[in-house]
């Protein structure tokens, strides 16, 4: 209808169409019902992506904890053995400033941000393959 008064309000619906109109009605329900049952099952599988990815998410912290305070170690340990011998000051520097990387990244790794932590321990182990080349 267009809201004028001297429209025709159209033709009214048959009987027919009505009797459709109601197996719609009964096929929508029966489909409203396999979704919840289908939903129900999709639920168990939601769960347990989301505890797949939760368990993925925590081994990945603690390999990004565990290697940065590995290389930590190892960076003290060779600043350290360089300090006994007779090289310049920067060699010693050099590892114990990619062992304070690598701690950094061992601290952001254990707290979530496991993907700055990657790019942080590549960044320390660089800084102290540079002091190696010093020697």
């Amino acid at each position: 209808m267009s809201g004028r008064v001297d429209s025709d309000p159209g033709p009214e619906i048959p009987e027919a169409e009505a009797e459709v109109t109601e197996e719609a009605e009964v096929t929508e329900e029966t489909e409203a019902e396999v979704m919840e049952e289908e939903g129900a099952e999709a639920t168990d599988e939601t769960e347990a992506e989301v505890a797949e990815t939760e368990e993925d998410a925590r081994r990945a912290r603690w390999t990004a904890a565990g290697t940065g305070a590995l290389l930590t170690l190892a960076g003290l340990a060779a600043a350290l053995l360089r300090l006994t011998r007779s090289v310049t000051a920067l060699v010693p520097a050099a590892y114990a400033g990619g062992a304070a990387v690598c701690a950094l990244a061992a601290v952001l790794g254990s707290r979530g941000r496991t993907r700055r932590a990657l790019w942080l321990l590549i960044a320390g182990v660089m800084v102290m393959a540079l002091g190696d080349q010093f020697d």
